[in-house]
């Protein structure tokens, strides 16, 4: 009963376990060149963007990393036909060719162009495509604020400071927006040159009583107040933090490169992750300060980093048992094949779109018996975390 409830009733799911279920899915995507795998991967991602995003506006971030995943597709393909080396011997096309001089490394434009490879060229921009897409779809679920939120406490300051700057931009453009609504409304002109400055003036003016109002804020929270602590615990912090942070990269790397020894990486990865996060919780010791309606850590969030890490571990199986799969071959060019391991991680990763609390309830009014929906959106946090939590 209780799990029925936690995914019956809407709620914002944790930012971090959406994160790891999208890095989790970009792993994935960074240890394969099959398409079918890497289109696989997009058809999960959108599915539990579409039915789990909000109507906030970083909800939209997805469709334009999908955007921008085309463009990135289709320079690498012009790319390949106009620069790259022509491989295999089923030849497409052929276009004027022109070698360069000596000072650009004799790069040849134009020539044979086959179909071995584009179709590799199109696997190499479908994965890097696909790779931003599981980014977008984390910054379409997750709300960055309640992320920053969720900071430890040894970086509260850098989270302060990365939401105010964040909540610059859409600040100002709603400020413009506000302003040339109101000219309209009193039957002036919004646009062209000669409303520019008529228009700039207010808005700076509230970009000035915005940062009062912040200012005032943050220093009746006590922003900036900090515990008295040892010397030698700010440099342990520090050795701890700058080893963990080397042990993280290294064992990052280590999984994400196909021809990394997971063995090793994954364990350096784990002392790396727990010698940091010992390091963080030493230092928010400095950190005096209390939160305001933390996110909870419940079911739906285990579920959805369990999926994020099927994913992961799916695409690490099958490159140790089916590397061909995961890697197909294209001089000669091969009709790819789906690797098992992978295929039930990707599908395991859809999970999150009914497993996890909804966005939006629509209920019935059924004491007016006229059957009209209503709809119930979850909270949205608007305002920095650095004031009020």
């Amino acid at each position: 009963m209780r799990l029925a409830d936690e995914l019956r009733l809407p709620r914002p799911l944790h930012p971090g376990a959406w994160w790891v279920w999208a890095l989790g899915l970009a792993t994935l995507a960074t240890r394969t060149h099959n398409p079918l795998l890497l289109l696989l991967v997009l058809v999960v991602a959108g599915h539990v963007v579409s039915a789990r995003r909000t109507t906030a506006p970083w909800a939209r971030s997805f469709v334009v990393f999908l955007k921008l995943g085309l463009v990135v597709l289709a320079v690498r393909f012009v790319a390949q036909v106009i620069f790259g080396e022509a491989t295999g011997a089923t030849v497409l096309f052929t276009l004027p060719e022109a070698r360069l001089p000596a000072w650009v490394a004799g790069i040849t434009v134009g020539g044979v162009v086959t179909l071995e490879s584009t179709a590799a060229a199109f696997a190499e921009g479908l994965r890097l495509a696909t790779l931003l897409a599981c980014i977008g779809a984390a910054n379409a679920l997750a709300n960055p604020r309640r992320l920053l939120a969720c900071l430890p406490a040894a970086l509260y300051e850098v989270g302060v400071a990365v939401v105010v700057a964040l909540s610059f931009a859409p600040s100002l453009v709603a400020s413009v927006q506000r302003i040339r609504a109101a000219r309209r409304l009193r039957g002036r002109p919004d646009r062209g040159v000669s409303s520019l400055v008529s228009v700039a003036m207010p808005v700076i003016e509230d970009a000035l009583e915005r940062s009062l109002s912040l200012a005032a804020a943050m220093d009746s929270r006590g922003y900036g107040r900090r515990a008295d602590v040892p010397a030698s615990v700010r440099r342990t912090t520090a050795g701890l933090v700058l080893t963990g942070l080397l042990g993280i990269v290294i064992g990052l790397y280590g999984i994400l490169d196909a021809g990394g020894v997971v063995a090793l990486a994954g364990p350096v990865l784990a002392v790396g992750v727990l010698t940091a996060a010992a390091g963080l919780v030493l230092g928010g010791r400095r950190a005096v300060r209390t939160r305001y309606r933390p996110d909870t850590w419940g079911l739906p969030e285990l579920l959805t980093v369990a999926r994020g890490v099927a994913a992961a571990a799916g695409a690490i199986i099958s490159g140790i048992t089916e590397p061909a799969a995961m890697h197909p071959i294209t001089d000669p060019l091969v009709v790819p094949t789906l690797p098992l391991a992978a295929a039930v991680g990707a599908v395991l990763a859809t999970a999150p779109a009914w497993c996890t609390p909804p966005p939006v309830t629509v209920l019935r009014d059924h004491r007016r018996g006229t059957g009209r929906r209503r709809r119930t959106t979850t909270h949205t946090d608007t305002t920095p975390v650095g004031v009020g939590r």
